[in-house]
């Protein structure tokens, strides 16, 4: 039974040393993970950002360069007796985008702690179905 409290208490120091690194100076960069669906008219993106909010999205996108960055909040302050896995910092995700998109046309939708991102192609890199004409 000794053992268990140990490594009980173990943990907690690990989680709270974390929570205490945490500033708003020196905010971890944490990694978010995307599905992608390549779809006839569009890729379409949608990525999880547990704790953020739509205000705090930020997606740039240049020379075929997305860039994604959500800011968490954390949901309590941390304290004596308190173990924190949530992680708090800036959701940050980078892609290199295909010429095929178009960038005018790139639209997002953030609902719920999820990102959905719209990424249609070029009406002119779509393929096409060449008719044939006989005679």
């Amino acid at each position: 039974m000794r053992r268990e409290n140990d490594m009980t208490r173990k943990d907690t120091v690990q989680t709270e040393e974390l929570a205490t690194r945490t500033t708003d100076a020196e905010r971890p960069e944490l990694n978010f993970p995307v599905d992608i669906c390549d779809r006839e008219d569009e890729i379409v993106l949608v990525a999880d950002m547990p704790g953020v909010q739509a205000d705090s999205v930020e997606i740039n996108f240049d020379r075929g360069n997305l860039n994604i960055r959500g800011r968490s909040a954390a949901h309590r302050q941390a304290g004596e007796g308190f173990i924190q896995e949530y992680r708090v910092g800036d959701f940050v995700r980078s892609f290199t985008v295909s010429e095929d998109i178009d960038p005018r046309g790139i639209s997002a939708e953030f609902k719920n702690g999820v990102l959905t991102l719209h990424l249609p192609k070029s009406a002119d890199r779509k393929p096409r179905k060449i008719p044939v004409r006989s005679g």
